[in-house]
């Protein structure tokens, strides 16, 4: 029978992923805690990581909010199970294989897009959120769960 937190952890990254049948979830007790070892299909595992980590720190974030609650220290691995050690999707054809026929389309002159400053402020935004964050989670860090 699985216990809470492991059931926790498989709806959330069940509701990710597009192969909910392959998630599975290992639990293992040691001295700093538990630890979730989550296996996911091959082709899942970057939904369930996210973009530049961001889906599995939060699920990091609301397992440690589970933590406090059970009086416990969790964490959570993503066990990559690609025997290739790589994505197994297909990769792009060399430029050799391309159709020879092509059709000569002609040139008409694009206007380029006025630079915006918007970009900036949005890293500004991004950067200062991303130390907000990480100050929390050093918070987060320091409590003796």
């Amino acid at each position: 029978m699985a216990t809470i937190d492991q059931q926790f952890v498989e709806y959330i990254v069940k509701t990710l992923v597009n192969n909910p049948d392959k998630v599975a979830v290992e639990r293992k007790i040691d001295e700093k805690g538990v630890l979730l070892s989550l296996t996911v299909d091959p082709e899942d595992v970057g939904r369930v990581i996210g973009k530049r980590g961001v889906t599995a720190q939060a699920i990091r974030v609301l397992l440690r909010a589970l933590g406090t609650k059970q009086d416990a220290r969790y964490n959570l691995k993503i066990v990559n199970t690609d025997e290739e050690g790589g994505s197994k999707r297909e990769e792009a054809k060399p430029a050799e294989e391309a159709p020879e026929e092509v059709e000569e389309v002609e040139e008409t002159e694009v206007a380029e897009p006025e630079e915006e400053e918007e970009p900036e402020q949005e890293e500004e935004e991004t950067s200062e959120l991303a130390e907000k964050t990480r100050a929390e989670l050093a918070d987060l860090d320091d409590l003796d769960i």
